[in-house]
């Protein structure tokens, strides 16, 4: 039996960073272990409800529910944003962990100032990744190409300029790049099967434990309405869901279909207004209990996040991939790979293109035997008590 520890968390304030590590988290205090979990106020409560101590700290990032174009559009304007929270971050964080230092520090793949504390403080850090993670010949294959260009301009080597000083000042002579993208230790909280070039990922570092689900009850529950012979899902996540163009496109793709549901997931930021006559068929939500209508749905029309993808391969939905941004594109192409999804690309997701293509996956034997075949691979890889079971075996011995 392992001693309790003292476990520190750290992540951002945005739904599919959080969302992964809470079960985990949830484990750990259920073990016995004291865990803190440094998060922004938007998401205190939610972390409160896994038995976690909340450390509050003030973060300048646009919040969960920011427009998307807050965002900006280049790779620049997507890091710069993390540095700068990073650094005005990092002394609230030194400040509220005084005299009450960790075991341990587990953090999500944005929170630079967690690596910085657990440097500072000679303990063990753990990387949970809800995404893809670097294998061998990453940073050749994708990140040095993505960097190739903004690297010449004078505002991409400020940047660089920046995160070293930056690293440096706290004592870490590491390059910004592997301190960013490559872990000492990390649990992948996506399945394995969405993991590109899985054969070449390092899996002494990287341990593969999938989806870390709950049954997520207190989101709501979710009716499949009566005569409903087909039911689709259509959500673009939590963030990028300013598409009002595309969803009218699905309300004309499935609003006439014969026996079919359309529950149309728009986000904050689309007046539902917008989107014209809905037909009776069509439910028409700012926000769903996204895994109680994937477990009854037949189809799955997703952005393709980490979460989504996952959820969607836990329940063997059939999807329809349409990205929209950073790693999406990748996971569509993963799971039309897998052949359990389309990657449709949104400037080509017209109504014909969405129904034709819904109707080709729907009941098709072979896309529903390989999703029964992942869906079972996912159930070996352990989940979350493999997970924390993983954390457990880092902690370092201490004094009784």
């Amino acid at each position: 039996m392992t001693s309790p520890a003292h476990i520190a968390m750290f992540s951002i304030a945005a739904h599919g960073h959080v969302n992964p590590s809470l079960e985990v988290i949830r484990e750990l205090v259920a073990r016995g272990h004291r865990v803190t979990y440094a998060i922004p106020p938007a998401f205190v409560e939610k972390v409160a409800d896994t038995g976690a101590e909340p450390k509050p700290w003030h973060s300048t990032l646009p919040g969960p529910d920011a427009d998307p174009e807050a965002w900006g559009s280049t790779l620049l304007d997507n890091v710069e944003p993390f540095l700068a929270d990073a650094i005005q971050a990092l002394p609230q964080l030194i400040e509220a962990y005084e005299g009450d230092e960790p075991d341990l520090v587990l953090h999500d793949i944005a929170s630079y100032p967690a690596r910085v504390l657990a440097h500072r403080w000679g303990v063990p850090a753990i990387s949970l990744s809800p995404c893809l993670v670097a294998w061998e010949g990453y940073e050749q294959e994708v990140s040095e190409p993505m960097w190739e260009e903004p690297k010449k301009t004078e505002r991409g080597r400020a940047y660089y300029e920046r995160f070293q000083t930056w690293l440096e000042e706290n004592g870490i002579t590491q390059h910004p790049d592997p301190f960013a993208g490559r872990p000492d230790r990390s649990l992948v909280l996506i399945p394995k099967a969405l993991q590109p070039n899985a054969d070449r990922v390092d899996e002494a570092v990287h341990s593969f434990v999938g989806a870390c689900q709950a049954d997520r009850t207190s989101e709501g529950d979710w009716r499949r309405p009566a005569g409903a012979e087909k039911v689709v899902l259509v959500s673009l996540g939590s963030a990028f869901t300013k598409q009002p163009a595309f969803y009218r496109e699905c309300v004309k793709a499935f609003g006439d279909l014969p026996g079919w549901h359309l529950v149309l997931q728009v986000g904050r930021h689309v007046d539902p207004a917008d989107l014209g006559d809905v037909p009776a068929n069509v439910e028409v939500r700012t926000w769903v209990p996204q895994l109680a209508i994937l477990k009854q749905a037949d189809l799955f029309v997703t952005h393709a996040g980490a979460g989504g993808s996952q959820e969607g391969l836990a329940t063997a939905t059939p999807m329809i991939a349409v990205p929209q941004a950073v790693d999406q594109f990748g996971n569509a192409d993963m799971l039309q790979a897998l052949g359990v999804a389309r990657h449709v690309p949104t400037e080509e997701a017209t109504a014909e293109v969405l129904r034709e293509t819904a109707l080709a996956l729907v009941d098709n034997s072979e896309v529903a035997g390989r999703l029964k075949d992942i869906q079972a691979e996912m159930g070996r890889e352990g989940g979350t008590r493999r997970a924390a079971d993983l954390i457990e075996a880092e902690l370092p011995a201490r004094r009784g």
